[in-house]
């Protein structure tokens, strides 16, 4: 005899009226604590379990499946579309690419039911969403008898919770830089870019710097604001992308490759550089960047903040406040920063290099304007045409050109003179003195020459390790 499984209120009503029937009891009585609205009702269960005892009392439809379900070989077509085609829709997305791309019409519900189902979720899904659902698989994972059904099971929850395996901190402050921008509406009404750097041993905010783009410009003013503060850290993490890309396309010129600028800075301090472009390869700047959206943005709001310069300022004090609450405490941990360099080693290091040519003017033509090469009395240095020079945009905008062994100011050339030696009274004047540094090292056009090869030659190495 086979066994029957019966629901609640199946088993409710079969215990009422087996005592009903073996204690000839009160019908009456019976009608009434089952909710029935006649005694006939009670004659045919009575009927039913003298002839098919507790079998009688299993609803007829159990274990029948609906004529209008979906069968398993469709349900089993949804999931392959979904999970090759269209892996990073919603559901409601992936429903709406149903009817249009593939012509099967369904509701969102239906596509979630089958979905959740398979245990997939929505990338949108909720944490009570996800945390139900990872309840459900923990308890057919205790009721699997074979070592294969578990290990599918406990690849579904991992699935679910997204997980990443666990990162330890690094021993050294200084030791782990993670460096990133997020492109957001922080302020105004317009979107800006927050260039950020976070210390991995300590979670201190150590840098942050508002602009309009993802710009190396933005990273330099981190690495000064790091340099100046705390000196020089051991490594830099980050990704791939814009400002970190080894060549901007449809371009050739130096200052456009911003990688290699922000690497031949680093290089010359003493800073490595590490990239990756899987988030989970920085996951401590990740996560800063939705602190900041849930705690910067009211803050920049009630002070009113609504320009980039402004913003900028606003940001040390908010910081110290940020650090103060959230960073492990700097005194725990051994320092592995450098000493910091002095402001004038700083401010020519974080420099755009260019290489350019010197024309039959005996000019260098640099952003669109034309520079002529003065020494340290504003004195008109020329070379002939042809001359190689690398032309220096320190990180006060200030412009220098190297020759060979030798370094000079850039002196604008403007296309109309300012004034008249004819008709505008000129006043004699002192010869002015122009400071122009030292030569030193990250000056020497071969130097930089030499750093670009080899980063196009990692470049080759890692396009022949993809091919």
């Amino acid at each position: 005899m086979r066994k029957v499984e019966l629901s609640l209120k199946e088993k409710e009503k079969y215990k009422i009226i087996k005592k009903l029937v073996e204690t000839n009891g009160n019908k009456e009585r019976a009608r009434i604590k089952l909710g029935l609205k006649s005694i006939r009702q009670i004659n045919r269960l009575i009927a039913g379990y003298i002839e098919y005892g507790k079998e009688f009392f299993v609803h007829g439809n159990r274990g029948r499946k609906p004529k209008h379900a979906l069968t398993d070989e469709f349900k089993d077509a949804i999931e392959t579309l979904y999970t090759s085609k269209y892996f990073d829709c919603t559901y409601t997305q992936f429903t709406e690419y149903l009817a249009e791309r593939e012509n099967i019409f369904l509701s969102v519900a239906e596509v979630g039911q089958i979905l959740r189902e398979k245990y997939i979720l929505s990338p949108r899904a909720r944490k009570i969403t996800k945390k139900n659902l990872k309840k459900k698989l923990i308890a057919q994972k205790e009721k699997a008898k074979s070592q294969k059904e578990i290990s599918k099971i406990q690849s579904s929850i991992v699935a679910i919770e997204d997980a990443h395996p666990r990162q330890p901190r690094c021993i050294y402050f200084g030791e782990e830089v993670q460096i990133d921008a997020c492109i957001h509406l922080w302020f105004g009404n317009f979107k800006t870019a927050l260039h950020a750097a976070i210390d991995d041993s300590t979670g201190q905010v150590l840098a942050a710097y508002f602009d309009n783009q993802e710009t190396l410009n933005g990273y330099y003013n981190l690495y000064y604001q790091i340099l100046i503060k705390y000196g020089i850290p051991y490594l830099f993490k980050t990704d791939k992308r814009t400002v970190f890309e080894y060549n901007k396309k449809g371009t050739t010129l130096d200052e456009d490759n911003t990688f290699t600028q922000f690497a031949y800075a680093c290089n010359q301090l003493g800073t490595a550089i590490s990239t990756s472009s899987t988030p989970e390869f920085k996951p401590r700047i990740e996560r800063l960047f939705e602190s900041f959206q849930l705690r910067l943005i009211p803050e920049l709001r009630l002070a009113n903040i609504t320009t980039i310069e402004e913003a900028n300022n606003f940001l040390p004090a908010f910081l110290d406040k940020y650090n103060s609450k959230f960073a492990l405490c700097i005194d725990n941990n051994k320092s592995v920063f450098e000493k910091q360099p002095s402001s004038q080693k700083i401010n020519l290091t974080l420099a755009v290099l260019s290489r350019r040519i010197v024309d039959t003017g005996h000019s260098i033509c640099f952003k669109k304007k034309h520079y002529r090469t003065v020494n340290s009395v504003g004195t008109p240095i020329y070379f002939g045409k042809g001359t190689k020079c690398m032309v220096i945009e320190a990180f006060n905008k200030k412009l220098y050109a190297t020759v060979e062994e030798s370094i000079f100011a850039l002196e604008e050339i403007p296309a109309v003179q300012v004034k008249s030696e004819n008709f505008d009274k000129i006043l004699p004047t002192e010869p002015r003195k122009i400071y122009i540094p030292k030569m030193i090292h990250p000056f020497k056009r071969l130097s930089f020459e030499n750093f670009i090869e080899k980063q196009n030659l990692k470049v080759q190495k890692e396009l022949e390790k993809v091919s």
